[in-house]
């Protein structure tokens, strides 16, 4: 990247005590404070509440979203645009827009148009980063740029650069279409994007075994980098990792691919033909990754799990409720509950919504909660107040 140092602000403005009002009345909560402060559990009559010892806003998003408002007031005059929703969470974007801070459009292809964006206009890049091509794109029409793509993120793209360096083609452990895993993609000269241990056992499979080329380029041809050849590039290989995908997984796939290329090429030649991903899941996926497994642990009669329906991190923690076998409903916020006792939730295989009625029993009922980390306390707050009014009505 070319951008002047007097055009790129990576740090913040020095403004965070001018937004910090701000951000507290929006996005933070006194009956949150409350419940942490009594062991995450709150008891209202025949209802019991039970959050999640790690939840809600990580330091990377609320840094992002601290940066953003303090650009608004850095740059009061200025047109600002950002050019992907600044974190995975439908309130702390619309009040983005509230604040005249202009999202850069998809078209119907998803391609981003970025032909209203002019010189001198500012563009902050989200916490999931931006690729190289928007980057260059971008220097080329002379706009300041606020990063506040997070370090975990940063982290990541680095280890990318490394194996590009090395020659080694990046087995990225994400989703495709993710903007993170777009971003960190094009940072790599060669790169399969590989989204779940299933998909890593074929690609092994072709390692070790050989297969139908045409049938391989076919399956991974939105994942794989231009001019992708199976039978050359899948000889020098390092792991790397969308940071909020499930960390057990992406361990797994690891240790499948160290176990295949030690099969391929043995002890003495492994180093010249793998390199071991280390530790790129970020701490507060972790974290919260952490505390739903302990979460699920406690007697309950039903989980919610809140955050932005297009969330990674958070959609991996609703996966960690349904394989554990418990009821559990993903939603992005209060509006999903009610009217009455009804609630609208999202499952990953289902495009649309889901309703369910009666999803509140009468009686004593354990309930617990928690939510991805780009999800305000407020809204956490919201949700548990709807579940209190329909069962003061239930009883």
């Amino acid at each position: 990247m070319n951008v002047p140092a007097s055009k790129y602000y990576r740090k913040s403005f020095g403004l965070k005590g001018e937004v910090q009002g701000e951000l507290q009345a929006e996005y933070e909560s006194d009956l949150i404070t409350r419940l942490r402060q009594n062991g995450n559990t709150l008891t209202c009559g025949n209802v019991t509440i039970k959050l999640a010892e790690a939840f809600g806003f990580c330091w990377g998003v609320d840094r992002a979203v601290s940066m953003a408002y303090e650009t608004r007031r850095h740059f009061p005059d200025r047109r600002i645009w950002i050019t992907n929703e600044i974190i995975h969470n439908p309130v702390v974007n619309s009040k983005l827009r509230e604040m005249n801070i202009d999202f850069v459009p998809a078209g119907c292809s998803g391609k981003k148009d970025f032909s209203d964006v002019a010189a001198g206009d500012v563009v902050i890049l989200p916490a999931f980063g931006a690729s190289v091509e928007e980057m260059q794109l971008l220097e080329s029409k002379s706009c300041e740029i606020v990063d506040t793509t997070c370090p975990w993120v940063s982290r990541v793209w680095n280890r990318v650069a490394r194996y590009q360096q090395e020659d080694f083609t990046a087995i990225l452990h994400g989703k495709y279409k993710h903007e993170e895993t777009v971003a960190t993609s094009s940072r790599a000269k060669h790169y399969l994007i590989i989204q779940n241990l299933e998909e890593a056992r074929r690609v092994c499979a072709y390692i070790l075994q050989g297969g139908d080329r045409a049938e391989f380029l076919k399956r991974f041809r939105a994942a794989s980098s231009a001019g992708f050849d199976p039978d050359k590039h899948l000889v020098r290989l390092g792991i790397a990792n969308q940071t909020t995908m499930l960390k057990g997984e992406t361990e797994q796939i690891g240790k499948l691919f160290e176990q295949t290329m030690l099969l391929k090429y043995g002890t003495q030649c492994l180093e010249e033909h793998f390199l071991s991903p280390g530790d790129t899941i970020c701490n507060a996926t972790q974290e919260r990754q952490d505390a739903m497994l302990q979460l699920v642990d406690e007697p309950l009669d039903v989980i919610l799990v809140i955050g932005g329906y297009n969330s990674s991190n958070t959609g991996h923690l609703y996966e960690i409720a349904a394989k554990n076998g418990i009821l559990a409903y993903h939603i992005d916020g209060p509006k999903c509950i009610g009217p009455g006792n009804r609630i609208a939730y999202k499952v990953p295989a289902q495009k649309d919504p889901l309703v369910a009625d009666k999803w509140l029993k009468a009686g004593s009922t354990i309930i617990g909660v928690t939510s991805g980390a780009s999800t305000p306390d407020k809204v956490v707050a919201e949700v548990v107040e709807r579940i209190l009014e329909i069962k003061t009505d239930l009883g």
